[in-house]
């Protein structure tokens, strides 16, 4: 995953002087949901679709190594 300090370096190139610890959770999680809809896109561009299904993301959290049971067939 990425460290604080990596985060932290981001943050002071960007301009920032303090950071607030809960901060550093958030861009986590920010960062992974970015990857998964980066992937969902994916696969509805591939389809050629402009709506977003729940296979579609469960395709993408898959392709993430996050299986998620309980939605398709």
């Amino acid at each position: 995953g990425i460290t604080k300090s990596t985060i932290l370096c981001l943050a002071r190139r960007g301009g920032v002087k303090r950071i607030n610890n809960l901060i550093y959770e958030e861009t986590r999680g920010v960062l992974f949901l970015k990857n998964v809809i980066c992937n969902a896109v994916t696969y509805i561009e591939h389809a050629r679709r402009k709506t977003v299904t729940t296979m579609d993301v469960v395709y993408a959290l898959k392709r993430q190594g996050r299986t998620l049971y309980g939605f398709g067939s």
